[in-house]
């Protein structure tokens, strides 16, 4: 008895720990957002409530808070989309068609999103310079696509390997073909793992700091990591607390989206681990 209290009071511990150590950033950013006085943790400062910051985010042009938050909707959105529709295809290639070295194309793939950004950005920034498509969308969602298209690959192939195979033969018995099958039979089956990695393509996506730094110039393109980021560099100052609001701003919608669909992620996620 006194063996499973200490279980229960150490997995309460290291549950409260984890909760904790993921919301202090979130919460103290959101305070920040709030505070008159970014540095209010200094003896030396004051503590108040305002929504100034918000109201700057919202009202001041010289940000282009909703130009940034536009072009990182729409660069990760068509990113995730084209991402996971290639992975689709990808993934039903590799789990139900006859193909030679599919390891060794799975670990070809992997082994492609194991480069740091560092080390190819020059190349690209070359290759964009020479295409005219530096601060355009298209020099984004590309490299983008590129990044993310292992994960959804990964996702999708555990995914698909675990819908049963009768599926297939029952759809063939009926008269379709490869392609009926998939966009039919398998793609309608596999919504959880779909809806999954196209969240989770998003989600890398919209993060995405290195590439929008270097191949954007201005906020006809730019994303709101940059565009976060270098509010000092329009004010002559860290505005901290424009800063955290934006972020703040930024953020919530996620995880809303998140606990919304926090199941059928999971369920993504988990039913290639778990065989039936």
């Amino acid at each position: 008895m006194k063996e499973e209290k200490v279980k229960i009071i150490i997995t309460l511990t290291v549950a409260v720990f984890m909760v904790l150590f993921c919301l202090v950033p979130f919460i103290y950013m959101v305070v920040t957002s709030l505070s008159k006085n970014p540095d209010f943790l200094s003896l030396q400062s004051s503590f108040g409530w305002t929504f100034g910051n918000y109201k700057n985010i919202f009202t001041a042009r010289t940000l282009h808070f909703f130009e940034y938050l536009r072009n990182s909707i729409i660069v990760s959105g068509v990113s995730a989309v084209v991402a996971v529709f290639i992975a689709s295809l990808a993934a039903y290639s590799i789990t139900r068609l006859s193909l030679p070295a599919k390891s060794f194309i799975l670990l070809f793939t992997l082994s492609m999103s194991m480069f740091p950004q560092i080390s190819l950005v020059g190349y690209l920034f070359s290759l964009m310079t020479k295409l005219g498509w530096i601060n355009t969308y298209p020099a984004l969602i590309f490299p983008y696509i590129a990044w993310i298209l292992p994960l959804s690959l990964w996702i999708l192939v555990s995914y698909f390997m675990q819908l049963p195979k009768e599926l297939d033969k029952a759809a063939i018995v009926d008269g379709c073909s490869t392609w009926q099958i998939l966009y039919r039979v398998i793609l309608p089956v596999a919504k959880p793992g779909l809806f999954s990695a196209a969240l989770l393509a998003f989600i890398f996506a919209f993060n995405e700091f290195m590439f929008a730094l270097m191949f954007t110039t201005d906020y006809t393109a730019r994303t709101i990591p940059v565009g976060i980021a270098l509010f000092q560099g329009l004010h002559g100052e860290i505005p901290w607390g424009n800063i955290m609001a934006a972020a703040t701003i930024t953020t919530i919608p996620i995880v809303i989206l998140v606990l919304i669909f926090q199941k059928n992620i999971i369920q993504g996620l988990t039913r290639g681990a778990v065989k039936g």
